[in-house]
């Protein structure tokens, strides 16, 4: 996909994103602790089985679990000489459960490190991871890139900045926040969608986080300050632990889509489902619409 045959697609209508992925991985029994993405490789129908369920719920785009497939975030798992081969595989896994019917973002995310000076990460050993996870990603077929749960906006323009020198395609990027719209790692979502904008980001918004009813006034501000696509992908409420560590999140589909209608009235213009969603929440959102 081109940039503007992604901007083609977005405007013709509200796009819908899919769900989330990992807290539905883990209610098929995927442990706490481990590599994700080397759980699907080794359970691949548990992942194809949800990506289609997501497609069938009306999707159109769906993000490869190649989350944090990256060298730094894998060598946690003694996993960083296998980026390319995770990467290839992990996208292809995904391509064959959509069937054509959907288009396939590879996704990569924070390294949850923090750059110079505020840590010891060198931003070149960010780029590089980037540049290195992202070649695999476009050479396997994705179809865009997103950048997801990004935690600082420095981070999030290297992604930017390694996509640009390695393949053409579109990328998104989406950025975890606190509901007053502040960042974990320092300044604001405004400030930094502005900059990702200025960047070459293809849509800017936010994932994860809090609920959608907590986001209207952070949507609204994002969409009064740039002039590309807005996303919205938040977390099916805030969630509560029970005894056993599992993870209960506080709105059904219904109450989920009907904010996120309001959200889509605040100026977001591609919308999905982070953690605690499944396919019935996508659903709901799509029959709303």
């Amino acid at each position: 996909m081109t940039p503007k045959e992604f901007q083609n697609l977005t405007q013709q209508g509200i796009l819908l994103l899919d769900g989330a992925t990992g807290s539905n991985l883990k209610k098929e029994g995927m442990p706490t602790g481990i590599c994700t993405e080397q759980w699907v490789l080794e359970h691949p129908d548990v992942l194809s089985d949800l990506q289609r369920r997501y497609v069938e719920a009306g999707s159109r785009i769906v993000y490869a679990p190649t989350f944090a497939a990256n060298r730094i975030s894998l060598a946690m798992h003694g996993l960083e000489e296998r980026v390319q081969q995770m990467n290839t595989d992990l996208v292809r896994l995904s391509k064959k459960a959509v069937d054509g019917k959907a288009y396939v973002a590879g996704d990569v995310t924070t390294t949850g490190k923090m750059l110079e000076p505020r840590g010891a990460l060198q931003y070149q050993e960010l780029l590089d991871a980037y540049r290195e996870q992202i070649t695999a990603l476009a050479e396997a077929g994705a179809d865009l890139i997103v950048a997801e749960t990004m935690m600082a906006v420095d981070e999030t323009i290297a992604v930017l900045e390694a996509a640009a020198s390695v393949c053409s395609l579109p990328v998104m990027c989406s950025m975890t926040i606190e509901s007053d719209g502040s960042l974990f790692f320092g300044g604001t979502v405004t400030e930094a969608v502005e900059a990702l904008q200025e960047m070459g980001a293809a849509a800017v918004g936010i994932n994860c986080s809090v609920g959608p009813d907590q986001l209207e006034a952070v949507v609204r501000s994002i969409s009064q300050t740039v002039t590309i696509p807005v996303i919205a992908k938040p977390n099916a409420g805030m969630p509560s632990i029970d005894a056993h560590g599992i993870a209960h999140y506080s709105m059904g589909p219904g109450e989920f889509a009907v904010s996120m209608k309001r959200l889509i009235e605040s100026g977001a213009r591609i919308v999905g489902g982070c953690c605690g969603t499944t396919p019935e929440y996508i659903r709901e959102l799509a029959g709303l619409l």
